[in-house]
């Protein structure tokens, strides 16, 4: 019988020995806070596929020397908007509809940290200028639905008001960064995907442009906060890309598997992340959901995306 019990209390204290090493790995991230931007819809091509990347001369010349790229990110899910949203929050593939008339089957990272953290909504946003990607804050998942929703500002007034313009949902993202401070927060810009569409090819490249301010703009709101600085994680990435020269109508669309569509972007700048350093590894959008729970310390079960580890600081 003694033996026994020596045996349960030595399981016992190697248990307890495990456990805080995990917790100390985890708290000894920098990062407290995780802002993603989608940039939606601009090829390749015209961002950092371009050698002298004369359309995002502000990530190019300013945030790449504090941040990762990866050269080689991919949708690998369908190349749509909504999908490309749901793959980022939910680290799923998802075919969805694109009109916003379904939500993700799967939870997203916003209702995991949630549960997890035990917050208020008004610590996780979706501020987006499509309306129908409110949808990203819910799922079908019966444990899931309709609970530990973010707050969102999408669109005009919400799903099915319609589409507004960049600008405003950069002047509310900042409002809200100032308000409420959030931990977690998903940007949708809607262009250059609405020029494209519109067959507007100043308009699109416009939109690349203004993007690329927009994006340093929030950067530097992140910079210039004490509750956000040297804490605070950027992810500058793309829902989709579009159809090369040549591949059905062009630039105008996107939706298929070609690599005008697959090949999309990540910039990544954060206390925790390597400085000035572009990688060769290929990564995928599902792969921003496990790292973004990796970052915030809380668990994601449901993705199928992997911890992008290389980017860290060792």
């Amino acid at each position: 019988m003694t033996k026994f019990f020596f045996s349960i209390a030595f399981v016992f204290a190697l248990f307890a020995a495990f456990v805080p090493l995990q917790k100390k790995e985890n708290k000894a991230m920098k990062t407290e806070n995780v802002i993603i931007v989608v940039i939606d819809g601009p090829r390749y091509s015209e961002t950092w596929g371009d050698s002298s990347c004369q359309y995002i001369p502000m990530m190019s010349g300013k945030l790449l020397p504090q941040g990762v790229l990866y050269k080689n990110f991919r949708n690998t899910g369908h190349t749509f908007t909504n999908a490309g949203h749901t793959s980022i929050t939910t680290g799923v593939d998802q075919f969805i509809n694109n009109l916003g008339m379904e939500i993700p089957d799967h939870p997203s990272i916003f209702q995991y940290y949630l549960k997890s953290k035990n917050m208020d909504p008004a610590n996780t946003w979706i501020i987006t200028s499509k309306d129908k990607l409110e949808i990203l804050s819910n799922c079908k998942d019966s444990v899931w639905k309709d609970k530990y929703k973010p707050s969102t500002d999408c669109g005009a007034k919400g799903l099915s008001t319609g589409y507004r313009n960049d600008s405003i949902t950069v002047m509310r993202t900042l409002e809200v960064m100032k308000q409420h401070h959030p931990h977690l927060i998903l940007i949708n810009l809607k262009e250059p995907d609405f020029s494209g569409h519109a067959n507007n090819w100043t308009g699109y490249l416009k939109g690349i442009q203004v993007g690329d301010r927009y994006v340093y703009e929030i950067w530097q709101a992140i910079q210039n906060d004490p509750l956000y600085a040297d804490k605070t994680a950027l992810l500058i990435t793309s829902d989709h890309g579009r159809h090369l020269n040549g591949v059905k109508s062009g630039f105008t669309n996107h939706g298929d598997e070609c690599e005008g569509c697959r090949h999309i972007n990540l910039l990544a700048l954060g206390p925790d992340f390597k400085k000035n350093v572009i990688l060769d590894t290929t990564r995928n959008q599902k792969d921003i959901a496990s790292t973004v729970a990796y970052l915030l310390d809380f668990s994601i079960p449901t993705s199928q995306g992997e911890i992008m580890q290389e980017m860290f600081v060792k």
